[in-house]
């Protein structure tokens, strides 16, 4: 199971989530979110190896995934080449042929092989459909709470409307996941279910994790 840490933003807080074997860590780029990474400028050299290619540990390296939200397209590229990010993640209403544009202009001569996550936000079973439209377009999910913002509220849906998701691309689960719900995970099987996204379930503040409920949660999940 792939375990993202989303809203990093402080230098020490990432190198200690670094140290937990996670496998992706989530930067925002979406200046009205309480996690966002403010600016290039102020925390390319700050943020440890963010300017490398790969986040390394002892034991692994992490990728980096990249949140924008309905975001000019040559502001995300130049953050994706500046961070050398493995992942974007779309958490807006972008299109089909907006991801389209930006992956033709990524791949292959500035970041070949860089991945695209399309956040859906679920409410209902019909919520679902729309994975359909980006078919061919998009390399994994992430289905998220419907709320009035673009994540991290801290509620959860009910899991049980991703019985209706048929589609072939992988998916992270999110929205409210909390140190409680290890044996919920547990229960929950999807022939596309490949990860969780955990945000501020494990926060003490916006942006700042709580290491030992990480911890604590990451040895438990692993242990199924």
């Amino acid at each position: 199971m792939l375990i993202k840490v989303c809203g990093m933003r402080e230098p020490s807080n990432i190198r200690d989530v670094c140290n937990l074997g996670v496998d992706l860590l989530g930067f925002i780029f979406y200046p009205k979110s309480p996690r966002y990474v403010q600016s290039i400028s102020t925390h390319a050299g700050i943020i440890p190896n963010m300017s490398d290619d790969k986040i390394t540990t002892a034991s692994s390296a992490i990728q980096k995934v990249g949140v924008f939200v309905d975001e000019m397209p040559q502001t995300v590229i130049t953050h994706a080449y500046n961070y050398h990010l493995d992942y974007l993640q779309l958490h807006g209403s972008e299109s089909p042929v907006y991801i389209d544009n930006l992956r033709r202009t990524l791949v292959p001569d500035i970041l070949p092989s860089i991945k695209i996550i399309k956040a859906l936000s679920i409410g209902t079973a019909e919520d679902i459909e729309r994975w359909r439209a980006y078919e061919g377009h998009v390399d994994m999910f992430l289905f998220d709470t419907q709320c009035k913002g673009y994540g991290g509220s801290g509620k959860q849906f009910d899991w049980s409307v991703l019985e209706g998701y048929d589609g072939n691309i992988p998916f992270l689960l999110s929205g409210g996941i909390t140190p409680d719900d290890v044996e919920r995970i547990r229960q929950f099987h999807h022939p596309q279910f490949v990860g969780i996204d955990l945000n501020s379930g494990f926060e003490d503040e916006p942006g700042i994790k709580n290491i030992e409920k990480l911890n604590t949660f990451i040895a438990n999940i692993k242990q199924q």
